[in-house]
């Protein structure tokens, strides 16, 4: 399609670019204010364009035969462009919204895994399935090395939606309430630039569709069943209410803490409690070890190394009479290392069974090793880091993008962390005008769908400008 280059039509596009992003503060700026986006909209205003030698025209169709092999900024702009296209964002939003409506929970995403193959046979892309029961691993580019993967979860929460809209979940006691749906069509985003890209890729791009993210470790699974194969190199996103809509936020080193459970079982000798001296008390033991396992974070370990030991449930009957001859008590542990987060499964068991023998009852502690319920802790590596923030700085902006905190939450990308260099970034979802500021598992939970053409944007950038740095 043919335009005018004139300042009025490009001004509109920069409108329509701020608008889709969203003011980048906590406070919704007026919708006039540009202010915030003044370095990615001067870049707008000098636009690569193509020459149409058979009108003598220039037209603003994003110039696909730019050389990105050595990346320049025509090519951020190229990626945004696709990315904004009004027809993409409308189709990425409704692949979002069908989604939406679907939810599913781990190992059950069958409609949604079958929706994501329809689209990525749409835009002939290769894929293989099934990995991990309903998982996808698609294939973009030459077929051939350096090979760098993108990960989106699939798998909703058993928890009913309380947030009135267009695509509310139809799923009774079901829904997206933690952003998987938004990640799913983020990446399906991506895999349309990239394909439409695809002879700028100097190499292969990875494409993970993960099932039983929330429980039941889908990431083991997919490694299990090859999703890593060939890959070097890998990357996630997850929103965040805490970030305004489009800001990245990141850092280098621990990111996401190790999880794990605990379940401990102390047995002692039921008695009349009346005649405590004939009995064996099992209460009294598992009180002791539960105030002792505050000691192991608070005297054993570096202040600077953030741990945590909460014991979340005490169980020991209901006879007011009885002195029970069992006590069940349990809870969680996290950590920021694997070191410090197996030294704390270790203390945690001595404790508890060295308490219980302290007053002469016996004690097990079970860690559900074979239950899948411990997460390492998710460490960013350094190069990849420095490739995301490069990469995100480059495409929407340095203000754009934040170093955040480290958080005591887990992920399972953190088992793709194990095999091979990953990094783990968050993109903004917060928009008070829209109500979208209420946290992940929250049955009021909701995003800003601005951020779905940026998410996307910045996922193909990523994985493009690696493979292009990797040739270099």
């Amino acid at each position: 399609m043919e335009i005018l280059n004139n300042l009025s039509v490009v001004s509109t596009f920069c409108l329509l670019f701020h608008m889709i992003i969203n003011p980048i503060s906590v406070t919704a700026k007026p919708s006039n204010d540009l202010s915030y986006f003044d370095p990615i909209i001067s870049n707008l205003y000098e636009p690569s364009f193509e020459f149409n030698s058979s009108s003598g025209k220039k037209s603003l169709i994003p110039n696909l035969d730019t050389d990105c092999s050595v990346w320049n900024r025509a090519c951020s702009e190229e990626i945004l462009r696709i990315a904004m296209n009004p027809e993409n964002v409308k189709w990425i939003k409704s692949v979002r919204g069908r989604i939406h409506e679907n939810p599913e929970l781990a190992f059950e995403e069958f409609e949604t895994s079958m929706l994501i193959r329809r689209e990525l046979d749409r835009m002939e892309i290769g894929y293989k399935f099934p990995l991990a029961k309903t998982g996808i691993r698609a294939m973009i580019g030459t077929g051939g090395p350096p090979f760098v993967a993108l990960r989106a979860d699939m798998d909703a929460l058993p928890i009913q939606e309380l947030v009135e809209w267009e695509h509310k979940s139809k799923n009774d006691g079901k829904m997206h309430a933690c952003g998987h749906d938004v990640h799913v069509a983020m990446l399906i985003g991506a895999a349309k630039i990239l394909k439409a890209r695809e002879k700028h890729l100097q190499g292969t791009v990875i494409l993970l569709f993960q099932p039983a993210e929330e429980a039941g470790n889908g990431a083991k699974r997919m490694i299990e069943d090859g999703a890593l194969v060939d890959v070097e190199a890998i990357f996630a996103v997850h929103v965040s209410h805490q970030l305004p809509t489009g800001v990245v936020g990141s850092r280098t080193g621990p990111l996401l803490a190790g999880c794990g459970f605990f379940r401990a079982v102390i047995t002692g000798k039921q008695g009349q409690a009346a005649k405590p001296h004939q009995s064996v008390d099992p209460i009294f033991a598992a009180s002791a070890a539960v105030i002792s396992l505050q000691g192991i974070v608070s005297r054993e370990v570096n202040p600077l190394d953030s741990q945590v030991v909460s014991v979340t449930f005490f169980n020991s009957g209901d006879d007011l009479d009885v002195i029970p001859d069992r006590v069940e008590f349990g809870g969680t542990l996290r950590a920021f290392s694997n070191a410090s987060f197996y030294q704390l499964v270790k203390r945690i068991e001595e404790v508890i069974v060295d308490q219980a023998r302290v007053f002469k009852c016996s004690a097990t502690v079970d860690f559900f090793k074979d239950a899948d319920t411990i997460y390492p802790p998710m460490v960013n590596d350094d190069h990849l880091y420095e490739h995301l923030k490069k990469v995100s700085t480059h495409l929407t902006g340095p203000k754009n993008f934040q170093v955040v905190q480290p958080v005591m939450g887990s992920e399972d990308f953190s088992f793709y962390s194990e095999v091979i260099p990953a990094a783990f970034y968050y993109i903004g979802i917060m928009n008070e005008t829209l109500g979208s500021v209420h946290s992940a598992h929250s049955p009021h939970f909701m995003i800003d769908e601005d951020v779905l053409p940026v998410g996307a944007a910045t996922h193909a950038a990523i994985a493009e400008r690696y493979l292009n740095d990797q040739a270099l």
